[in-house]
């Protein structure tokens, strides 16, 4: 049975590094929203689901208004824990880091999670979502890394310079039969 993913990659949001969960949208990210809400409002979608942090939920806040959904809160849709506090990834070495785990979905900076871990988690939930959800649509909101890595587990060319060259925000439609990724569309 066909059922409809809308992965909507979160709005942009200010960069404050240890605010993960909180930090919100910048202005710019505010009136993204609202084509947000204009390109999905009569998709027909079902239901909408989140990752907890809050960019990804305010992204999709206009269009559960639009539509008169709530927004269902999944912990693990959360963006990947990239390192701990005491060893922060410094900023000149960030996309070596990224690249480096793309490459080895084992390999994790310091305290962080691997792509591999990051990816079972979130595909685990995706799978249920697909399984309990058939022939219906439903909105993500999501983030740039565990989208790609959703992605991927269904097609491994959605990868590292996938994930670089997505916007904040972006929408991917993705069309599943049962759990086989049929068709992906960048809306």
């Amino acid at each position: 049975m066909k059922t409809t993913i809308y992965m909507v990659r979160h709005a942009e949001s200010p960069y404050n590094e240890g605010n993960e969960r909180t930090r919100g949208l910048t202005p710019k990210g505010k009136m993204d929203v609202e084509d947000i809400t204009k390109i999905l409002k009569d998709e027909e979608i079902n239901m909408l689901i989140s990752s907890p942090y809050a960019r990804a939920i305010l992204t999709l806040e206009g269009l559960a208004k639009e539509i008169e959904q709530e927004i269902k809160i999944v912990e693990d849709l959360r963006e990947r824990h990239f390192s701990s506090e005491d060893a922060l990834i410094p900023a000149e070495d960030f996309m070596s880091e990224m690249k480096r785990m793309f490459d080895d979905f084992d390999y994790a900076y310091p305290g962080g999670e691997s792509n591999k871990a990051c990816q079972q988690r979130s595909v685990a939930v995706l799978k249920i979502i697909l399984e309990e959800n058939k022939g219906r649509k439903i909105a993500i909101g999501t983030h740039g890394n565990v989208m790609t890595l959703m992605m991927n587990h269904f097609d491994a060319t959605y990868g590292f310079d996938f994930m670089n060259q997505t916007r904040k925000p972006d929408i991917y439609k993705m069309q599943f039969n049962d759990l086989v990724l049929e068709e992906v569309t960048r809306l």
